[in-house]
């Protein structure tokens, strides 16, 4: 017997508690892992809370992220002992994640732990980190130089914002961060790189079709009007990634930015990204973080704690990654 975190569903409200599941329970898979750490994502978040219809099916083990000992393997690739990385792929959503003390997954969903990694840094990284660097990816892809202006990111406090900061802090890029609590954010993003700190109430007021040209690149996280006006202000041949919405799903923007000014909007995904871009943006992450990014922008929380730091990320009231310990 384990400890999970088990999702079920009364009355249309979702209930967290945890509970102790028999290895039986688990669903298919070919390779058993002990879970070392999980992390908590704004998709865990609405997932916990219910604030957002990310799971169908009751009951569910939350978990988009894990790390951990491959227990035995039926998949010639992964031998006991072998230390694993998952990401993504549905799992904590339609498949039971992360957020127990094991979990049974196909291997094709799994990546080796990366060298210069331990379980507990690789969660540090995680879904929020991966997506940063195929977000830094997209940028680096469109053709945005360090030299080319400031490079804009919102959202610039959560879990992705603070690793794309550093991620382009590393590359050299100047970058400006986005953040609805300034005082409180901002000692930490400049740590993290950041040259200057923008209050978010400034992005929030609804955009002119075109405004003035302001930004070489863009990573954006909230989606909504903050994405509307980041659109409205970049430069020409500025690309802008977009990833998230926190802010909101809709987009009150108008084709002038991209017909105009030759913006280009490009989607990131990290969930159904192919095993060889996650290796190699893995690889990526491992060499261009610092060692004071680990030691800055990481709450390590036990599992009891995922219900209510999960209600606080989707309040907007978490700084970095939060890592649970299993």
């Amino acid at each position: 017997m384990f400890n999970a975190l088990v999702l079920n569903q009364e009355e249309q409200r979702t209930l967290a508690t945890i509970e102790q599941i028999d290895e039986s329970q688990l669903p298919s898979g070919d390779v058993l892992i002990a879970v070392d750490y999980s992390s908590l994502n704004y998709k865990d978040g609405l997932a916990i809370t219910g604030k957002g219809k990310i799971i169908r099916n009751f009951p569910m083990v939350p978990g988009i992220d894990l790390a951990g000992t491959v227990i035995e393997s039926q998949n010639e690739r992964y031998q006991a002992g072998d230390k694993v990385v998952l990401t993504g792929w549905g799992v904590g959503e339609n498949h039971w994640g992360g957020m127990a003390q094991r979990a049974r997954l196909q291997a094709d969903w799994l990546v080796p732990l990366p060298q210069g990694l331990d379980s507990k840094k690789a969660m540090m990284i995680g879904t929020a980190g991966l997506t940063a660097m195929l977000c830094v990816q997209a940028l680096l892809d469109g053709g945005v130089k360090p030299d080319a202006g400031e490079v804009l990111v919102t959202g610039a406090s959560g879990g992705v914002g603070s690793v794309a900061v550093t991620l382009l802090t590393q590359l050299g890029y100047q970058v400006a961060a986005v953040t609805g609590r300034v005082e409180q954010n901002g000692p930490l993003l400049e740590k993290l790189g950041a040259s200057r700190i923008i209050d978010r109430a400034e992005f929030e007021q609804p955009a002119r079709p075109l405004e003035k040209q302001v930004w070489a690149g863009a990573i954006d996280t909230v989606g909504s009007k903050v994405l509307a006006k980041v659109l409205a202000q970049m430069d020409y041949n500025g690309v802008v990634a977009a990833c998230g919405l926190a802010g909101g799903f809709d987009l009150p923007t108008t084709v002038m930015p991209f017909i105009l000014r030759n913006v280009r909007l490009q989607g990131v995904d990290s969930v159904m990204c192919p095993t060889d871009k996650r290796i190699a943006a893995w690889e990526k992450l491992v060499a261009l973080l610092p060692e004071s990014y680990f030691e800055q922008a990481c709450t390590e929380v036990e599992l009891a704690q995922a219900p209510s730091y999960a209600e606080a990320i989707t309040n907007g009231q978490i700084t970095g990654r939060v890592v649970i310990k299993l």
